[in-house]
C-alpha cells in the first residue's frame, strides 16, 4: 500500500509541475481572479509545505520546519524555484515512504492532526486526497486564465 501511495504522490506532484509549466507566463501563476482564493503558486507552496511537514518531518525526521503562513503569503516565487521545491518534495516523500517499516505503517500517526488519533495509512491516504484536491484547483485556475 505504501509503495502505491508513494508512486501516486510522485505522479501527482509531477502533474503539478506540468500544470505550472503550462501557464502562459510566470505572473499568471500568482493571479487571483475574482472568486478564486488561492493562486496556483500559493497552492504549490502549500502542497510542498504540507507534504514536507507531514511526511518528511514527522515520519522521516528530516528536520523540515514548516512556515504555513509563508505558504499563503509568499508571492512571485519563480516557476523554476517552485519546480525545484516540488522535485525536492518528490525525493523526500519517496525516501521517507520507502524507509517506513510495515509496523510503522500500521501504527497511529505520530501527531494528533484532527483532534483524535488516526492511523498512519489512513492519514497518508488523506494526504494524497489533499494533494489531488489542490491539483484540481491548479488545473482549473490555469484553464480559467487561459480563456482570458
Amino acid at each position: 500500500m505504501v509503495n502505491e501511495l508513494q508512486q501516486l504522490i510522485s505522479r501527482d506532484l509531477s502533474n503539478l509541475k506540468k500544470e505550472l509549466e503550462q501557464y502562459p507566463s510566470e505572473s499568471t501563476i500568482w493571479l487571483n481572479p475574482e472568486g478564486i482564493n488561492n493562486s496556483a503558486g500559493t497552492l504549490a507552496l502549500h502542497l510542498v509545505g504540507n507534504l514536507n511537514h507531514f511526511i518528511g518531518s514527522v515520519l522521516g525526521k528530516t528536520g523540515y520546519v514548516r512556515d504555513r503562513e509563508a505558504e499563503f503569503n509568499d508571492r512571485d516565487v519563480p516557476v523554476k524555484e517552485l519546480i525545484e521545491r516540488i522535485d525536492q518534495t518528490i525525493e523526500v516523500v519517496g525516501n521517507t515512504l520507502r524507509s517506513l517499516t510495515p509496523k510503522a505503517i500500521e501504527e497511529t500517526y505520530p501527531i494528533d492532526v484532527f483532534g483524535e488519533p488516526i492511523g498512519t495509512t489512513k492519514f497518508l491516504i488523506h494526504l494524497h486526497g489533499h494533494l489531488n484536491y489542490h491539483l484540481g484547483q491548479v488545473n482549473y485556475h490555469r484553464r480559467l486564465l487561459a480563456r482570458r
